[in-house]
């Protein structure tokens, strides 16, 4: 099932009653009823927004991810059940367990899926790529050669054909606003999901940082943020505004309902993460060895 994205960006008043989400805007006179069962991420971008302890709570539960934004409207916070899955216990042993020689293979295919769908995405904006494609097949365990450094490097100096100035950086100037934005987005999809199956998003296969809750969810995404680029340099052919308006806000957060093919079939991202986490769940196990990652292109 498709999960809605809500996005609040007024003054607002949340509650529940009898398992819905109750939406009251007192400014503007409106009130709305949801269903929790419809919801998948929510997104706080208002100083002025309450909500009760019995909503939150109820949300959690459902697994819904409550991103918050601060004042210059970026997410910097996210929440999470932290009892998603029934045989959780289980799996978090799985994944405590699990040998640096697996690791090293899951970061292997995670890094060859990224490099590849990045090389797809510069071919689909006439841009070539065939050390992409050359870096995806050559990268080995672990990374150990950091091809992924190398693509990366290529990958932003040409995505801009017109433009060589641009340097992706986090805190950089525009456009990286919009892919922070929309990578903040993936990074809560792919933490609900990792949660959904019954791991924990903080231990990640490569990302280490001990000040990062996430590692695990920074790990998977990887693959998934060509896909997010795509959106991004849309938002940025339809709109002109070097600032994340309501028109940017409304396009980016189209971002998990937009179809990926994986499997050898077409699903939204949302969907397909949870097969990609799935799947990471028994390569954990040890019942399989490949991850389930979608691949760009028709």
């Amino acid at each position: 099932m498709i999960k809605r994205t809500l996005y609040f960006g007024n003054p607002a008043y949340l509650s529940l009653k009898l398992g819905q989400l109750i939406v009251c805007m007192p400014k503007i006179e409106i009130e709305k009823t949801i269903p929790i069962e419809d919801i998948g991420v929510i997104v706080l971008d208002n100083g002025q927004i309450t909500l009760t302890h019995s909503l939150l709570t109820h949300l959690l539960e459902n697994n819904v991810a409550l991103i918050t934004c601060n004042n210059s409207h970026h997410p910097i916070g996210l929440q999470l059940c932290l009892d998603g899955n029934t045989i959780q216990s289980e799996r978090f042993q799985n994944q405590i367990t699990a040998t640096e020689a697996l690791k090293k293979n899951l970061w292997q295919q995670t890094i060859q899926c990224k490099i590849h769908n990045q090389a797809m995405l510069l071919q689909e904006r006439g841009i070539s790529n065939k050390n992409m494609l050359q870096w995806s097949k050559d990268t080995l365990s672990g990374d150990s050669h950091n091809h992924e450094a190398r693509a990366a490097a290529y990958y932003w100096q040409n995505i801009f054909p017109d433009d060589n100035s641009f340097r992706r950086e986090r805190f950089g100037e525009y456009p990286n606003n919009f892919f922070n934005y929309a990578y903040a987005l993936l990074r809560a999809i792919t933490a609900r999901s990792l949660v959904a199956s019954g791991l924990l998003p903080t231990l990640g296969i490569h990302h280490c940082n001990r000040y990062n809750a996430y590692c695990l969810a920074d790990d998977i995404m990887e693959p998934y943020r060509p896909f997010a680029d795509k959106l991004v340099l849309e938002a940025m052919y339809f709109c002109t505004q070097r600032e994340i308006t309501k028109e940017i806000k409304t396009r980016l957060l189209s971002l998990p309902i937009i179809d990926v093919k994986i499997n050898q079939r077409q699903s939204p991202i949302q969907i397909a993460l949870q097969e990609t986490t799935a799947s990471l769940t028994q390569c954990f196990e040890q019942k399989r060895r490949k991850i389930i990652y979608p691949i760009y292109g028709k």
